[in-house]
């Protein structure tokens, strides 16, 4: 019995020892497989560009990214996604300046401060380095184009919504996103603008509080009940982010508002979809991430290949509601063509 089982036990480290000799092997021929691969790739990708975000937290960026790394992938190219996790201003010119002195072959940016980025912009196009600007613009600086939506005709579009939704009366309360920088934010501006410009024949609406959000889900959450709060006559939210728009959804459901008060928002986030499904919003201003992420690539690949590119790619902006939700999921995430550049 006693050598019965001495025999297993040794069988056993022989099995043992085995395998441990096979699974080093099969590492080392699959680690140095890797590593040919990536040799091989890296030695065909054309250009290296880095992409610097508002903020890597929210969906919406996240959406641009993907876009970004699906443009990498069909035009060969190798496309870093930074930025800072919630908007700072600091650490996107941090990220900048490191792109630059990289010596990348393009950069993509979000611009937050038009006059903090123009020389940065500047410094980069006279080093040699061409710069794309995306979702907000430094249109004084030396960059070589804009991908981007209209910010004015952003604010219009949901000023519209609410004439739609509400029969021309109502009593508006607006959100933004908080802004630290030294200059005017003219694309938030812009978008208040076309707010505005949209009531401007419907004397019974009438916005009655502008706040500021700032980072987090909460700050919006709490943003949008001191606005309830404070004028309980507001029965008309409009949300000029996404998170933004999913927080206010969710205060209205838990305080039982569904139905008193309205939310336009803006996004196609998946949460915000659902919310139209089920009338907790009633309509959504979009602009199209991905396609900005995408077109962002492309004008970079093609300024590098012909030395030049368009000034302006606009990716335009949609709206939704109940009453073409489902036809809009279909179209979610579609890439541009080549013949929508032509």
């Amino acid at each position: 019995m006693k050598k019965v089982m001495v025999l297993g036990v040794v069988l056993l480290f022989i099995i043992f020892i085995f395998l441990i000799g096979y699974s080093i092997d099969y590492f080392q021929l699959n680690l140095l497989e890797a590593n040919s691969l990536l040799k091989e790739s890296t030695s065909k990708i054309d250009y290296h560009f880095i992409v610097i975000a508002q903020n890597t937290d929210d969906s919406y960026w996240q959406t641009v990214k993907e876009g970004c790394f699906d443009a990498a992938k069909d035009s060969n190219v190798a496309v870093e996604f930074n930025g800072p996790r919630f908007t700072n201003i600091d650490e996107q010119v941090k990220y900048f300046k490191m792109a630059v002195a990289s010596r990348v072959d393009g950069i993509v940016t979000h611009v937050l401060d038009e006059e903090v980025f123009t020389p940065l912009i500047d410094e980069a196009t006279d080093a040699g380095i061409p710069v794309i600007t995306i979702e907000a613009d430094a249109k004084d600086s030396k960059r070589k184009g804009f991908v981007g939506t209209n910010t004015y005709n952003l604010g219009s579009e949901a000023g519209k919504l609410v004439l739609e939704s509400t029969g021309e009366e109502a009593n508006i309360g607006i959100i933004i996103k908080s802004f630290n920088g030294t200059s005017e934010n003219v694309p938030q501006s812009l978008r208040v603008a076309g707010f505005k410009d949209a009531l401007k024949d419907a004397p019974l609406a009438s916005i009655k509080t502008i706040q500021s959000s700032g980072t987090g889900l909460f700050s919006a959450e709490e943003v949008t009940r001191q606005i309830l709060y404070n004028h309980p006559d507001v029965d008309t939210i409009i949300c000029t982010t996404v998170k933004d728009t999913i927080s206010a959804a969710q205060i209205i459901v838990d305080l039982n508002k569904v139905g008193e008060v309205t939310i336009i928002g803006y996004g196609d986030a998946p949460e915000i979809l659902r919310y139209i499904e089920k009338g907790v919003i009633y309509g959504t201003v979009a602009a199209n991430p991905y396609e900005m992420g995408y077109e962002s690539i492309r004008s970079l690949l093609e300024y590098k290949k012909r030395q030049m590119t368009s000034s302006y790619v606009d990716t335009g902006a949609k709206v939704i509601t109940s009453s073409n939700l489902e036809k809009y999921k279909t179209t979610l995430k579609e890439k541009p063509k080549e013949s929508d550049r032509d």
